[in-house]
Formats: structure tokens, sequence, C-alpha cells
């Protein structure tokens, strides 16, 4: 299954800005590919519009179950705190155009 999570920070909470925040998000990414890893997650890809605060990732993850239970790992968890989030289960353009047929 495909994820794609949307995030979004203040500008009060840019890590390019606030050192507490810049060491949470070292400190946890730091650990992210292990526990991904851990859960069986893939990350397919990542990209952020530094200008708007936003991060956008598209990660592949056996079920909703195992996206839930990597979610509420800590390192995770610190992410949210300074994030509002938005995780969708998406399809791939072949595969919605699947559905039409």
């Amino acid at each position: 299954m495909l994820f794609l999570q949307i995030s979004k920070h203040s500008i009060e909470s840019c890590p390019l800005h606030n050192e507490k925040v810049k060491k949470v998000y070292a400190d946890s990414f730091a650990k992210m590919g292990q526990l991904m890893e851990k859960h069986g997650i893939k990350l397919v890809g990542a990209w952020t519009a530094v200008l708007d605060h936003l991060f956008v990732a598209v990660c592949e993850a056996p079920s909703m179950d195992a996206l839930m239970k990597f979610s509420m790992e800590p390192e995770p968890m610190s992410w949210f705190e300074y994030n509002s989030t938005q995780i969708l289960p998406v399809l791939s353009m072949e595969e919605g155009m699947k559905l039409l047929k």
C-alpha cells in the first residue's frame, strides 16, 4: 500500500530557525531508517517546499496497521509535535485507471 504524508510546520517551529526543533529532527531522523525497516515501511520519495514550511513524502507499507504502529514510535511522534500532518492511502495512476474499467 502507498501512503502520502503531507506535513506543515509553523514559522516559529521551523528547524532552520529553531535550534530546539532542529535537534529533535536530527535525533529523530537518525533512527527513522531503522524504525521503518522494523515495521516493513519503505520510503518511495520525500520532498520539501522550504519557503512554504511543507514536507511531502510517499512511502510503501504492508498495511495501515504497520504504518500506525510505526507512527506511534517515539521518534515519529516527536515529528507530530511540531507538524500538522495528514496521511492518505493513495494509488498510482495506473492502479487508479484500473478502477475505471
